[in-house]
């Protein structure tokens, strides 16, 4: 007969069925999960907790998991935000150098969150925060697939007019290196480029540097 102790122990491990479920769950989402969603469909937390105790699962970051024997990620550090900030967009230095518009490496995650929103807390990767107004925020936003997450960023055409509204702060070499790199690729859109100067008020400070390209 097993003691009280022996029995409390038994029915608080997770038995086989229910840890191939979850991670039944984890393949199907393509591998990672943070707490909430993994618990919204149907994993336990106890369960979390079985799996990254023995070895299948690896912690990215603070209520962030990922199965073990999955691929490397190529873009970790974006993929871990898009999970752990989902109203963030990746933006300026991190924007450029997924579009290959800059020479720089960020050495921090470059992310936009509406004005008046709380920064978010993160041990890894360092995030630098730019709070911007509701239009700027809305405009250019594109959803790429990163590692089967969906990750959002600006295109390239707004985050070279985000880059002239912040050009105190990121130096003004960074963006008319973007801007000539954006040149060298061939088929310019002008019209969109004006556009999002418009919305970040930044088209009388942009006109000179386009018509030199031009």
């Amino acid at each position: 007969m097993q003691s009280p102790r022996n029995i409390s122990d038994a029915a608080q491990t997770p038995n086989t069925g229910a840890i191939g479920r979850a991670i039944g769950v984890f393949k199907k989402s393509g591998g990672i999960l943070n707490t909430k969603r993994a618990v919204e469909l149907g994993v336990h937390p106890r369960e979390l907790y079985a799996l990254r105790d023995a070895g299948k699962l690896e912690r990215l970051e603070r209520g962030l998991y990922r199965l073990a024997n999955a691929k490397p990620l190529g873009n970790p550090d974006l993929v871990t935000v898009s999970h752990k900030v989902p109203k963030g967009v990746v933006c300026l230095i991190s924007a450029l150098a997924f579009h290959r518009l800059t020479t720089q490496i960020p050495h921090s995650v470059y992310l936009a969150i509406p004005a008046n929103d709380q920064a978010p807390a993160m041990q890894y990767p360092p995030l630098r925060i730019f709070w911007y107004s509701k239009p700027v925020y809305e405009s250019g936003i594109e959803e790429v697939t990163m590692d089967s997450t969906q990750v959002r960023i600006y295109s390239a055409e707004k985050t070279l007019a985000d880059c002239f509204k912040y050009r105190n702060k990121l130096g003004i070499d960074v963006c008319t290196e973007a801007l000539n790199l954006y040149r060298q690729r061939g088929r310019m859109k002008l019209d969109q480029i004006e556009q999002f100067a418009r919305v970040c008020r930044v088209e009388r400070v942009m006109r000179p540097y386009l018509e030199a390209i031009l």
